[in-house]
């Protein structure tokens, strides 16, 4: 079983290095659908692994490329760090089927945005 986690880790890190998603889009679903996890567990799971030694290596690639602002990337990641906080505080507030609407009503809205707008 642990191979099969490590497999998608492997696909998400792929994605998130090839497309910059993972974690929300690919992990979380993979998670509750394919492993059987509560939409809380799997984002809590998800939110875990994405510490930055997960990452590092995908941002050196792009920031040896010339692909980050680094200025911008300390302010996104202060706010991410605080709003991660407050966001799980809230996750925790409403039950697990309304927190796994909520997350494909966000992943539908952001798809059709992608997918119909300019």
């Amino acid at each position: 079983m642990w191979f099969l986690y490590g497999a998608l880790g492997l696909v998400a890190g792929i994605f998130g290095g090839f497309l910059g998603i993972g974690g929300g889009s690919i992990v979380i679903p993979a998670l509750v659908y394919l492993f059987g996890f509560a939409q809380h567990q799997a984002q809590g799971t998800a939110l875990a692994m994405m510490v930055p030694p997960i990452v590092l290596l995908a941002a050196i690639k792009y920031y040896l490329e010339g692909n980050v602002k680094v200025g911008i990337a300390v302010c996104l990641c202060i706010g991410f760090f605080l709003g991660g906080f407050i966001g799980a505080h809230f996750a925790h507030k409403i039950s697990d089927p309304v927190l796994k609407k909520v997350f494909g009503a966000f992943l539908l809205v952001i798809s059709l945005k992608m997918i119909l707008g300019k």
